[in-house]
């Protein structure tokens, strides 16, 4: 692997995963009635990076591999569009990450986060990530919601109106419950797209040394 791609899971930006739930099964868009083959599926994949960011660290211990990830929602079916979206601190650099996005496939959109006094940060893609999603629905079969955040949770309803599958990827435990009932179907990521931080992989591996010697 290059170093480009070995830089993919740094720096997340601002934390806005949701409260843990158990995810439910969505209901069938009528659209799915008119989808076609899935090798011939167009597919529209958009990435909530900072949720899917500290989702990983906090949840599994690890960074996202983004190229994994893209091929594990793929499954088969045909790519259209990739988009990354990204918060930014003005004070980190993040060249090579948004290069190694670059150089896999996807599109990245970045924002800076804003100073709200006292250290503080804020910044999201509440507004942009649907409007974009929404303007891409005309090419596609499928879109794919890669994020636990609830708040994107309406997008999924105007997507079915445009006769598009929506369907949304996360973590289980801690994707919001109102994206997996809106959603046409749920994918848990597992660790397939996840790639072990040094830090604890190091630990992991002094635990089980001490284990063999018991």
């Amino acid at each position: 692997m290059d170093d480009a791609k070995k830089s993919l899971g740094v720096f997340g930006g601002v934390d806005q995963s949701t409260p843990t739930s158990k995810p439910v099964s969505g209901e069938t868009a009528l659209a799915d009635e008119n989808l076609p083959d899935e090798s011939k599926q167009r597919v529209g994949i958009f990435v909530d990076v900072q949720n899917m960011y500290y989702s990983a660290r906090n949840i599994k211990k690890a960074k996202i591999n983004y190229e994994q990830l893209m091929d594990f929602l793929l499954n088969g079916r045909c790519l259209i569009r990739a988009v990354a979206y990204l918060l930014n601190k003005e004070d980190v650099d993040q060249k090579s990450f948004i290069g190694a996005l670059r150089n896999i496939g996807y599109d990245v959109r970045v924002k800076f986060l804003k100073m709200i006094g006292k250290g503080e940060t804020k910044g999201d893609w509440k507004v942009e990530l649907p409007l974009e999603v929404m303007a891409i629905a005309p090419k596609i079969d499928v879109a794919i919601l890669v994020t636990g955040n609830g708040d994107y949770a309406p997008l999924l309803d105007h997507l079915k109106k445009a006769g598009v599958r929506a369907e949304v990827a996360g973590f289980e435990s801690n994707t919001s419950v109102d994206l997996v009932r809106g959603a046409d179907e749920f994918i848990p990521l597992t660790d397939e797209v996840l790639t072990l931080e040094k830090k604890f992989e190091t630990a992991t591996a002094v635990v089980k040394k001490e284990e063999e010697k018991k």
